[in-house]
């Protein structure tokens, strides 16, 4: 099998293609840094479908006004540990960077926080907001939808985003525990990885236009995603678009724009739940700490364990030729 020719990049000439592309496309300079730092989050994770590749569809989305490319997120206060973004059709990622400070902030004061945005385009990669909480001492757990992509069981028919949920805590020495996973059978990215290549999909996985169960990738993107665990994956989803969209005030599934084509936005909706665990146990991180160490020597995977000094700010980033050369003539 022929290798893919690959085009290797610093971290610094990463970002700087990054941010140029998100600028040619009529970003602001705000939305441009929010953007690549969780461009450049998901690659250095090792989930370049959601990092460089995933990029692609906010540029499409800028220039065809899926995205507004300069709204600024509106943030309130309803309530002392409550903080409430409304995107205005922009990107989700900047009004979590706005509220960040103040999150962590409230979280210590009160014990936990809790924070609602509407109106976003499709929020990445999920985990990339809960890590970040973990990496300040906190708990945190969040939810978020989008366009219909997921028929429960029962139905044919697309009725729910694939409705991630995520989960971070570190350990005293540093390990994060990180969980972020869909309600579907496989990510929706996974499906078009293996449409291009027209490679086989597992059973169970989705099913064809005419609501059939599929192998074939192709047909797959065009018709929808399964949940996983059949009707008790479906209730998980259904409790993530309660919480994500219904709390939150942002679009149903049912009611999202597509996020790969036309002008409306999807209007996703993110929740996000921080928790001082100090508050609860000040022996929380060593705890957390010992009970990983006994999962790990049981033979348990322990979902997304890093540590800080793996967060290397210059490993090098490689991008497929063909990916590379598009960003080049966007930026």
């Amino acid at each position: 099998m022929s290798q893919i020719p690959r085009h290797p990049l610093t971290q610094t000439e990463a970002e700087t293609l990054a941010r140029a592309c998100c600028l040619r496309q009529g970003a602001s300079l705000a939305v441009a840094d929010a953007l690549t730092a969780a461009t450049l989050a998901a690659e250095r994770r090792g989930l370049p479908a959601l990092g460089f590749a995933h990029l692609l569809d906010y540029l499409d989305g800028f220039r065809q006004g899926r995205i507004d490319p300069t709204a600024e997120p509106l943030l309130t206060r309803p309530a002392p540990a409550l903080i409430q973004s409304d995107a205005r059709r922009g990107i989700a990622q900047l009004g979590f960077d706005r509220a960040f400070k103040d999150l962590c902030t409230t979280a210590n004061d009160f014990g936990l926080v809790l924070f609602a945005q509407r109106d976003a385009f499709t929020g990445g990669e999920l985990g990339y907001y809960t890590r970040r909480l973990g990496r300040e001492g906190l708990v945190a757990l969040a939810f978020t939808n989008g366009p219909p992509l997921l028929a429960p069981q029962g139905s044919s028919r697309a009725l729910y985003s694939t409705n991630p949920l995520a989960f971070a805590a570190q350990a005293a020495d540093g390990r994060l525990l990180a969980i972020d996973q869909a309600c579907s059978s496989t990510a929706f990215v996974n499906l078009l990885r293996a449409a291009e290549t027209d490679a086989p999909i597992p059973e169970g996985w989705a099913l064809d236009a005419a609501g059939q169960p599929t192998r074939n990738a192709r047909d797959a993107v065009r018709g929808t995603l399964l949940a996983f665990g059949g009707a008790r994956g479906a209730n998980i989803a259904l409790m993530v678009e309660v919480l994500a969209a219904g709390l939150t005030g942002a679009h149903w599934s049912l009611d999202a724009g597509d996020f790969r084509q036309g002008s409306r936005s999807p209007g996703a909706g993110l929740l996000v739940v921080a928790i001082a665990p100090r508050l609860l146990d000040d022996r929380f991180p060593q705890r957390l700490g010992a009970q990983l160490t006994r999962l790990a020597e049981l033979g348990v995977h322990l979902p997304g364990i890093t540590r800080p000094a793996e967060q290397l700010s210059d490993a090098v980033i490689e991008l497929p030729a063909d990916l590379y050369e598009r960003l080049c003539a966007l930026a």
